[in-house]
């Protein structure tokens, strides 16, 4: 993926913020219980940053937990939906690759589903640059449970309307590709928590249709996808509710 087409993805969920902020999955209590036992630290009075917030999913969990939290979100539609539901919580604009944050100021640095949108050459040294020493790195993103039939169908068909192949669409999981960029740089623990959400058909197909892949091809593909998805899932879940199955996939690393 080139920069600008990157660029163009990771800015493209301005447009449907609100839907994002509507049909998202969270995230379990098991991964901020993992975080915490793998920094041998709560997060409870933690001075902490979460960048690339979006409309704050992530952030929120981390303020219940006491943690003394300022979001970071470049785009400005995320931001105003942010603000909407987390007023409370300070935003600054700004993103991993420039952190607009004091040297030597955080106990932890999170990215929830947002670590594939920085460069890391950049965005290494300034994780390393905001973290205090003994500080955390950490990051996580939720990943559809491809051992599961219907979902592995499901993402299989998605592949075929995009002309992907598995290697490129994936599930989602950007664990392997952050310990490779960051191989002799940071030195990651690897967990994985499985957790799964009952939800109405409509949440599950405005869920997988505020993802780049769908935002950046138009309305008139999606809908096209999304009217046969229906049918699809409708077989397999006739009462209407999707029982819809992550893995968590989550990477933590020190400041020496």
């Amino acid at each position: 993926m080139t920069p600008a087409s990157s660029t163009s993805r990771a800015l493209s969920f301005d447009s449907a913020a609100a839907q994002y902020a509507a049909n998202r999955p969270s995230y379990p209590a098991a991964l901020f219980e993992a975080i915490e036992d793998m920094a041998g630290r709560p997060l409870a009075g933690a001075r902490l940053a979460d960048i690339g917030a979006g409309t704050g999913i992530g952030t929120a969990l981390l303020h219940a937990r006491g943690a003394r939290v300022v979001a970071v979100e470049p785009g400005e539609g995320m931001a105003e939906q942010f603000r909407r539901g987390l007023p409370e919580v300070p935003i600054v604009r700004g993103d991993g690759n420039h952190l607009p944050l004091a040297t030597a100021s955080l106990d932890f640095l999170t990215y929830a589903q947002s670590w594939h949108w920085t460069d890391p050459d950049r965005s290494i040294p300034e994780a390393l640059r905001v973290l205090r020493p003994g500080g955390a790195l950490a990051l996580w993103w939720n990943a559809a449970a491809l051992d599961v039939p219907w979902i592995d169908a499901q993402t299989s068909r998605v592949e075929r309307h995009f002309g992907l192949g598995r290697a490129v669409g994936g599930n989602g999981d950007g664990t392997h590709e952050a310990l490779t960029t960051s191989a002799g740089r940071l030195d990651f623990d690897r967990r994985h928590i499985r957790w799964t959400r009952r939800v109405p058909v409509g949440t599950h197909l405005a869920n997988i249709s505020s993802h780049s892949l769908f935002l950046v091809h138009g309305e008139e593909g999606t809908a096209a996808f999304v009217d046969a998805e229906r049918r699809h899932l409708l077989a397999v879940f006739p009462d209407g509710m999707v029982e819809e199955t992550y893995d968590v996939g989550l990477l933590l690393a020190i400041r020496p």
